[in-house]
């Protein structure tokens, strides 16, 4: 389950008018479902040597591939079936562990609330299901 994009050095990914780059990569980026037709479009474009291939997955970039997933994804591990979390929901709030189905696209949190980084990276690291 992974597709692939074109992604300035600067950050952002390349919009659809082929023109802009978008700081979150989302339904109006440009998207390839393979390395070889992204390269094709790459060697197209004036900037080549500023934009890279990049692959989207929902290891790298969980945000696109569960829509109920909010706030600041920090940390993000595979276990199984399920990608693993940490999450800030909204600036200054408790973090929280999610935990991403991929065969049902759902997301589900852990009932306890974190408040600072260093207690959810510990918790992070130690989770199983």
């Amino acid at each position: 389950m992974s597709i692939f994009a074109l992604q300035s050095i600067a950050g952002g990914f390349l919009d659809e008018d082929l023109n802009h780059f978008n700081k979150n990569f989302d339904d109006w980026c440009v998207q390839f479902e393979s390395y070889d037709d992204a390269m094709i479009i790459l060697q197209t474009l004036e900037n080549q040597k500023s934009i890279v291939v990049v692959e989207i997955t929902p290891l790298s970039y969980p945000k696109y591939f569960f829509a109920s997933l909010q706030g600041t994804v920090y940390l993000t591990r595979q276990i199984g079936n399920k990608i693993i979390c940490t999450v800030e929901p909204f600036m200054g709030s408790s973090f929280k562990i999610a935990i991403c189905d991929m065969k049902t696209g759902k997301v589900k949190f852990t009932k306890t609330n974190y408040k600072t980084v260093t207690s959810v990276e510990a918790a992070f690291s130690n989770f199983s299901e």
